[in-house]
C-alpha cells in the first residue's frame, strides 16, 4: 500500500512553532500555508515528503542561513533546501519609469533599428532579383503559380465585393449633395477620379496586406519555429529564393490586375447607384466617363499597385524571418506585419499624391 499523504501544518503558540506534514506542490495548492512572521523557535516534527515549492516556503519560515535550520529533516531534504536556497533569485525592484525625453529616445532607437532591418531585407531581395535576371532558372515556377492562384485568383471575390460597395457608397453620399445643386451629372467625375486615382489601389492594397501579408508572416514565422528555414540553409539552398522571391514576383504580377478589377467594380457600383438614385442611365454614365476622364488617372492608380505589392511582401516576409521564440512570437509578428504594411501603404500613397500633384498629373 502506498504511503498516506498528510497535509502540511503549522501549529503552536508563544515562541514555539511546530511544522509537520508533506510539503508538496499538490497540498500547497489545496490549502493556503502562510509563512509565520517574526523570529520564533521552529521545530520540524514528522516532515514527510518535500519538493522544491515546499522547500521554498520552508526557507521563508526557518530562514536562509543553514546555521539556523532546526533538526528534523533527512540528509536528502537538507540537500534540497540548500539547492533551493542557492538557486533562489531575489525579486528585482521595479525600475523607475523613464522620463519623456528618455522614452522618446528609446522609441527613436527602435524605429531606427527597424528601418535598418527593413532596408537590409530589401537589399537582400534586390541582390536576389539581379541574380535572377542573370540566371532565370533559379525561379521556382510551381511556387510562383501557387502564389498567383492563392493571392490573386482567390482574392477576386472579396476585392470585387468591397470595391463595388465602396463605389456605391461614394455615389450615394456624393449624389445627395450634387442633387441639391442640380449637378447630378458630375457624379461621374466624382466616382471615376476617386476610384481610379486613390481608393481602388488603396483598398486593394489594404485587403491584400491583411489577407496575404499576414499569411506570409505567419508561414515564415512558423517555419522559423520549426527550423525549416535552417534546414534549407543546411542543404545549401537560399531561403529567399524558395520562400520570398516567388511571393514577391507573384504579388507584383497580380496586384495590378486586382487593382484594375477594383477600379471596374467600384465604378460599376457607382454607376448602379447613379442610375437608381440620380436618374443617370448607364449609357449617359459611360458617355460622360469617356468624355471627361483622362486616361492618365487610370495609369496613376495602376503605377501604385506594384509598389504596394513590394511593400507588403517586404514587410510580411521580413517579420516572419525575424520571428524568435514560440507561438506568441508568430502572432506578434503577424500582427506587426499587417499594421506596418497598411501604415507604409498609406504613407507611400500620400507621397505619390504629392509627387503627381507636382508633376501635374
Amino acid at each position: 500500500m502506498s504511503e498516506r499523504l498528510q497535509a502540511p501544518r503549522i501549529f503552536g503558540s508563544g515562541d514555539s512553532v511546530q511544522i509537520s506534514g508533506d510539503w508538496t506542490t499538490a497540498f500547497l495548492k489545496q490549502q493556503q500555508v502562510l509563512a509565520s512572521g517574526g523570529r520564533r523557535v521552529v521545530q520540524l516534527v514528522d516532515i514527510g515528503r518535500l519538493d522544491t515549492n515546499g522547500a521554498l516556503l520552508l526557507l521563508q519560515i526557518i530562514g536562509s542561513d543553514p546555521k539556523d535550520w532546526p533538526e528534523g529533516l533527512t540528509t536528502e531534504q537538507y540537500g534540497l533546501l540548500d539547492l533551493v536556497r542557492s538557486r533562489a533569485v531575489a525579486v528585482p525592484e521595479s525600475q523607475p519609469r523613464l522620463g519623456a525625453v528618455a522614452e522618446l529616445g528609446r522609441q527613436v532607437f527602435h524605429l531606427t533599428r527597424h528601418a535598418k532591418e527593413l532596408l537590409d531585407f530589401a537589399g537582400q531581395l534586390s541582390v536576389l532579383l539581379v541574380s535572377l535576371v542573370r540566371h532565370p532558372r533559379q525561379l521556382k515556377i510551381k511556387m510562383l503559380l501557387d502564389v498567383l492562384q492563392r493571392d490573386g485568383l482567390h482574392a477576386v471575390p472579396i476585392i470585387a465585393l468591397l470595391a463595388f460597395l465602396l463605389g456605391a457608397v461614394i455615389a450615394f453620399q456624393g449624389g445627395l449633395q450634387l442633387a441639391t445643386y442640380g449637378a447630378n451629372i458630375f457624379v461621374v467625375e466624382l466616382i471615376s477620379l476617386i476610384m481610379l486615382r486613390e481608393l481602388a489601389p488603396l483598398i486593394c492594397a489594404i485587403i491584400v496586406a491583411g489577407r496575404s501579408g499576414s499569411a506570409y508572416a505567419a508561414q515564415l514565422a512558423t517555419m522559423q519555429m520549426n527550423q525549416e528555414v535552417l534546414a534549407l540553409k543546411s542543404l545549401g539552398q537560399d531561403p529567399f529564393a524558395w520562400l520570398v522571391l516567388p511571393k514577391l514576383l507573384g504579388l507584383m504580377l497580380v496586384m495590378p490586375l486586382l487593382t484594375v478589377l477594383s477600379m471596374l467594380t467600384g465604378i460599376g457600383g457607382g454607376m448602379l447607384v447613379a442610375s437608381i438614385q440620380l436618374d443617370l442611365s448607364p449609357v449617359e454614365f459611360v458617355q460622360r466617363f469617356g468624355a471627361v476622364v483622362d486616361p492618365i488617372h487610370f495609369w496613376v492608380g495602376l503605377i501604385k499597385a506594384p509598389v504596394f505589392a513590394l511593400l507588403i511582401v517586404n514587410v510580411g516576409c521580413m517579420q516572419g524571418m525575424l520571428a524568435k521564440g514560440g507561438a506568441e512570437a508568430v502572432g506578434h509578428r503577424t500582427t506587426r506585419s499587417v499594421v506596418q504594411s497598411i501604415f507604409l501603404v498609406i504613407i507611400v500613397d500620400a507621397l505619390f499624391s504629392i509627387l503627381f500633384a507636382q508633376l501635374g498629373w
